[in-house]
C-alpha cells in the first residue's frame, strides 16, 4: 500500500473503526481529532508498514509518544487477540520509565 493509499482511508473516513482493542480503548479516552487521525494511522502501520520516510518517522514519534499503547498494539497484533488486565499489567512493566 502507498503512502498516497494509506492517508485517504484514514482522512475520508474509509477505516470506518479500528482493528484492535488496544486503539479502541485509546480512542474512547481521546477527543482531539489530530489525536484520533494518529492513533488510526499508528494502527494501521503496523498492520501495513509502507517504505516511506515520511510515514516511518511519523509512526516513530507516535510510539514514542505513547510507548505502552504502541507495545500492546504489537502484542495484540502478534497474538491475534486482545491482551487480558494481566498482559497488559505485565507490559507495562517490562517498558522503561
Amino acid at each position: 500500500m502507498s503512502r498516497r493509499a494509506l492517508y485517504p482511508i484514514l482522512r475520508q473516513g474509509w477505516l470506518v473503526s479500528p482493528r484492535t482493542t488496544a486503539i479502541r480503548r485509546a480512542l474512547d479516552n481521546t477527543r482531539e481529532g489530530t489525536a484520533t487521525d494518529d492513533l488510526l494511522f499508528l494502527e494501521a502501520w503496523e498492520c501495513h508498514a509502507i517504505p516511506d520516510i515520511a510515514a516511518a518517522l511519523r509512526a516513530h514519534q507516535i510510539r514514542r509518544a505513547n510507548p505502552l499503547l504502541a507495545a500492546e498494539l504489537r502484542a495484540e497484533l502478534a497474538r491475534g487477540r486482545p491482551l487480558t488486565v494481566q498482559e497488559r499489567t505485565a507490559l507495562a512493566g517490562t517498558l522503561p520509565g
